[in-house]
């Protein structure tokens, strides 16, 4: 495995929480990825986030997908968003990745939703162990 590729095995782990089962999925991952490489050094390009809001640690959780992550953010702190997040409290960023295709985002979206709430909460804790608001690290 070149040097290009050495974060696969990493990102495999953070994608799928049951580490080794499908094989045919590691392999379509790989060429999504060099997919976005390629894609990514392309002047103008826009990115996609997925991202996971919470009330509080452990709490009420909420999967999304944007093309803007700290406008969405900050509709959702505002109120701006009625509806679930609105009516549970749900303003708190604790997770989110980037994309640089929509579709590959929106997919990772729909997979994170199906995804039982163990798995979700191992994911965030990854990466955020104390459930920290990320968006004051986004703006700034």
């Amino acid at each position: 495995m070149n040097d290009e590729l050495s974060d696969y095995p990493m990102l495999y782990r953070l994608c799928h929480p049951c580490e080794g089962r499908g094989p045919g999925t590691y392999r379509n991952l790989l060429a999504r990825r060099v997919r976005w490489s390629y894609n990514g050094d392309m002047p103008g390009s826009k990115t996609y986030c997925v991202y996971i809001m919470a009330s509080r640690k452990n709490g009420t959780l909420y999967v999304g997908v944007t093309g803007n992550l700290v406008q969405r953010v900050m509709r959702h702190k505002d109120g701006a968003v009625p509806g679930f997040t609105e009516r549970y409290g749900v303003h708190r960023l604790v997770y989110h990745e980037s994309f640089r295709h929509i579709d590959d985002a929106i997919l990772r979206e729909k997979r994170l939703k199906k995804w039982k709430r163990h798995w979700k909460i191992r994911l965030i804790e990854r990466t955020n162990p104390e459930w920290r608001d990320l968006y004051d690290s986004l703006v700034g």
